[in-house]
């Protein structure tokens, strides 16, 4: 079995970097206790809980169509009964699947990208994927490898995962596919596709993609980790979400099994 969700802490880049930041505080302690950081106490007895604070599109987590897509009758522009598909109603069974890897490594002409801007890759990818493997079908899920997932790093070093595209817009983003990769994902019967990138859609303009898939019935898995340990065909992928009602999405743990190989 090969784990591949991304830790959550306040250290490392775990939300969008436009968004509410992750926090993680001690509400609970097993006694009264002073710290660098503060006192503890042991409000309700002997134990450890924390409180969180997270956005639903924090560390590996994924998209429903209501993320992008407005609720029907709001007559806002793309809406649609896809909208009134919120977290709790996606079928756990759509993140299952027969796993599809794709390699589309950022570091390929990633020195050519405008910053601030993704790579946008066509479904060329894909059809090379299906040249050596086989056709893809409603029962794979496909993953896109970038190796973004490198530079979710604690520290400073991790303002590299989306800070720098995104706030101050001193480098590329991560590769993601254009609307025609979508259209082939969906005219193959793919139910889910995921990314180790941070989003889906290009740092530059992610609605375009977003819209497409969302709005017809796909679910989007981002921020993805150590796909590297899987080989491009024959893992089986399992997403297993919080179940957040009426949520955009939800933070989840992303595994994968892999007959004949080993454990990470």
């Amino acid at each position: 079995m090969h784990d591949l969700s991304l830790p959550l802490s306040e250290e490392l880049p775990a939300h969008w970097a436009t968004h509410m930041p992750f926090q993680a505080k001690i509400y609970n302690w097993f006694d009264r206790e002073e710290t660098r950081d503060g006192h503890l106490f042991s409000r309700c007895g002997p134990y450890y809980t924390r409180w969180l604070l997270l956005d639903e599109h924090t560390g590996t987590h994924f998209d429903a169509p209501s993320h992008f897509v407005p609720p029907p009758g709001s007559d806002l522009p793309h809406s649609g009964s896809p909208g009134a598909v919120t977290a709790s109603h996606v079928p756990v069974r759509q993140f299952m699947g027969k796993a599809a890897v794709i390699d589309v490594p950022y570091r390929r002409g990633f020195d050519e990208v405008p910053v601030g801007e993704s790579y946008e890759f066509g479904p060329d990818v894909v059809a090379g994927w299906e040249a050596e493997n086989g056709t893809l079908t409603s029962d794979h899920i496909v993953l896109f490898r970038t190796g973004w997932d490198e530079k979710y790093q604690a520290g400073h070093a991790g303002s590299a995962y989306t800070h720098d595209v995104l706030v101050t817009k001193t480098a590329p983003g991560w590769p993601a596919p254009d609307t025609d990769c979508i259209s082939l994902l969906l005219s193959r019967g793919i139910g889910c596709a995921g990314t180790d990138g941070a989003s889906m859609g290009s740092a530059h303009n992610g609605q375009p993609v977003h819209v497409l898939g969302l709005s017809s019935g796909m679910v989007f898995i981002e921020a993805l980790g150590n796909l590297g340990s899987l080989p491009v065909d024959g893992a089986y992928f399992v997403f297993l979400p919080i179940k957040v009602d009426g949520g955009s999405g939800a933070p989840g743990r992303a595994i994968a099994f892999v007959p004949g190989f080993g454990t990470d």
